[in-house]
């Protein structure tokens, strides 16, 4: 190796056939440090300490296209050089097209070659060792879960492939993050992104603000206005619950994508449109064009590419990275704070109705509560109009009974509710219905308000008896849980007061 050549770090991806140790040796001789990695969170990890990336290329160059894909999304300008087989040679033109910094025969492994690798990395990045340079700020998503990573990678490949995307989930999923992903991961990241709500505007203004109008197109049109297909030329345009889109508004959408040029309100002169669209929905269209409320032809062409953001509670695994994220988003630098075992239990065994929305709701409420640095479950407040079915029992109730028996604090709402009920109310007398009347004298009974007040208290008692928690006992007798523990609390007070008297 030539002493002006400086020793380089270089990851080494080749899903063919693993690195010999051998050829490893060679080339750490020569000045080239190779760190071989097989998986998508090796790659991740290793990358800031990386000055050149080295990938082997099959019969096409998906591979390379991806992995640029990804550097661009995570913010890194990595050089990578390519090895193809002889046989494909002809990927060498279309490699150096797309970017690569060189290409190699696959079973080339003289020191002349790879040197030169290293000479025009250099030249590419001239200082001696760098990580790699950051062209932006790489968007923070969480993506930690199986199911998550599996459509962080399929929106990557959509992306580089420049079609209509259509996006579907429940609201509060993450939508839009997945949208900006594809978005930079795309060759128009440097573009602009611009979204829209289609439900956040009244119809007539939708239809200015998608296309724009001309001066004195209409009263108070002072002037010009470029509507949103126009302010995202050369990048993408995001339209999210384009179930709500007016029907009329549809036609005009069609035309469009048809002709991909726009005509502003009140204009005629049509403008060429260079956009890539994106749309989002949580209605099932096809449920939606059944009942005549979207054009199946506008369907067809929006969903070239259709892609579904699981709800929450199908990719539990993003749960506590998520928590760590809005955390740190929400809580300053100089407080550590920290969620104990008990918590993160609560946390992952609820359902999550809302999605990363409430989720945040619920962090937001426990930083409120936590005076201290560590979040325990009397700090997770979850919404009280949780159906029961969306948290089921045998996955609830080791992490609660396990909570109660660690920390003797005040046990959030839910886990009230849904607790089983414990075997002392059947031989507590101050919980049990039988010893209860028992020790209840009749002259308290004599008047009707008592009377009344004696059954409602049997009622209560027979209920909780005869189901497994204190929400199924609220259905039965027609009352909200919140009712219910009122009513328990104040029945527990009335009989402790009647046996100390």
């Amino acid at each position: 190796m030539s002493p002006s050549l400086i020793a380089q770090q270089a990851l080494w991806l080749d899903p063919f056939q693993p690195l010999a140790d051998a050829v490893q040796a060679q080339l750490a001789a020569g000045g080239l440090t190779v760190h071989p990695v097989s998986t998508l969170e090796e790659l991740q990890s290793n990358l800031a300490g990386a000055d050149l990336l080295v990938i082997r290329l099959g019969d096409n160059i998906e591979l390379l296209q991806e992995l640029q894909a990804l550097t661009v999304t995570l913010g890194y300008e990595l050089p990578i050089v390519c090895r193809v087989d002889r046989r494909h040679l002809e990927l060498v033109v279309a490699a150096m097209r797309q970017g690569a910094l060189h290409v190699l025969p696959a079973d080339d492994w003289s020191m002349q070659a790879w040197q030169s690798v290293m000479t025009l990395r250099e030249a590419a990045q001239p200082t001696a060792r760098a990580t790699p340079k950051v062209a932006r700020a790489p968007r923070s998503v969480v993506y930690v879960d199986p199911v998550s990573q599996h459509l962080f990678a399929l929106a990557q490949r959509v992306a580089m492939a420049n079609v209509t995307a259509l996006i579907e989930g429940p609201t509060g999923a993450g939508k839009e993050v997945l949208a900006r992903v594809l978005h930079e991961s795309s060759a128009r990241a440097r573009g602009p992104f611009v979204a829209l709500n289609c439900a956040a505007l009244p119809e007539h203004l939708i239809e200015d603000m998608l296309f724009g109008h001309e001066k004195g197109a209409f009263t108070g049109a002072h002037k010009e206005h470029h509507g949103m297909f126009e302010q995202a030329q050369g990048g993408t345009l995001f339209l999210d619950e384009i179930g709500e889109m007016p029907i009329h508004l549809q036609a005009k959408l069609l035309r469009i994508l048809q002709e991909r040029q726009v005509v502003r309100l009140g204009g005629e002169r049509p403008i060429e449109l260079d956009v890539r669209l994106v749309v989002a929905t949580n209605k099932d269209l096809r449920v939606a064009i059944a009942a005549r409320e979207f054009r199946e032809d506008l369907y067809f062409r929006i969903s070239t590419f259709k892609l579904r953001v699981p709800p929450l509670r199908e990719r539990p695994g993003d749960i506590l990275p998520l928590v760590a994220r809005l955390l740190a988003r929400h809580v300053s630098s100089n407080r550590g704070l920290s969620i104990n075992t008990q918590a993160q239990a609560c946390l992952q065994a609820y359902a999550w109705p809302g999605n990363v929305r409430e989720l945040e709701n619920v962090v937001l409420r426990a930083l409120v509560l936590c005076t201290d640095d560590v979040i325990t479950p009397a700090h997770l407040m979850f919404d009280d109009a949780m159906p029961a079915q969306m948290l089921p029992q045998q996955q609830v109730m080791q992490p609660l009974m396990q909570s109660a028996a660690a920390a003797p604090a005040m046990p959030s709402a839910e886990a009230f509710y849904s607790a089983p009920v414990p075997e002392f109310l059947k031989t507590d007398p101050v919980w049990n219905a039988e010893a209860m009347l028992a020790t209840t004298p009749a002259a308290d009974v004599a008047s009707l308000q008592d009377a009344v007040k004696s059954n409602e208290h049997q009622l209560i008692m027979a209920a909780i008896q005869t189901t497994f928690s204190r929400m199924e006992a609220a259905r039965k007798l027609g009352i909200s849980p919140r009712t219910l523990r009122y009513k328990l609390a104040k029945l527990k007070g009335q009989v402790l007061m009647s046996t100390a008297g």
